[in-house]
């Protein structure tokens, strides 16, 4: 049986990355099924960074978005994304995580 996960660089703790690791294992040997293996892949997950006013700008104009384009992107309102920033509001949450995935793999794995 091949596994489908993909195996995480960094996790919240070493212990966490034991325990992954021995259930990446368990699964490759078919002991634990897919679904649980996705389970073990969510509790392993690495934290979100924080976005600060300057990396969201940064990142805006590395991808030459729009104010309005990227709060379109993150299905947020254009006053959001300006607030971010300005400093006066720091994302969270869905937006947080959107912002980091168009971070790591680029407008199309958002799209």
């Amino acid at each position: 049986m091949k596994s489908t996960t993909r195996p995480r660089t960094r996790t919240k703790s070493p212990i966490l990355e034991a325990v992954h690791e021995g259930a990446r294992d368990l699964h490759k040997l078919g002991f634990i099924d897919k679904r649980r293996m996705a389970e073990f892949d969510a509790l392993c997950l690495p934290p979100v960074p924080k976005y600060t006013r300057t990396r969201i700008v940064a990142l805006r104009r590395r991808l030459q978005l729009s104010q309005a384009v990227m709060a379109s992107v993150l299905n947020t309102s254009v006053s959001t994304v300006r607030k971010w920033e300005q400093g006066d509001k720091q994302p969270s949450g869905p937006s947080l995580k959107l912002l980091d995935l168009l971070d790591r793999k680029g407008l199309e794995a958002v799209l």
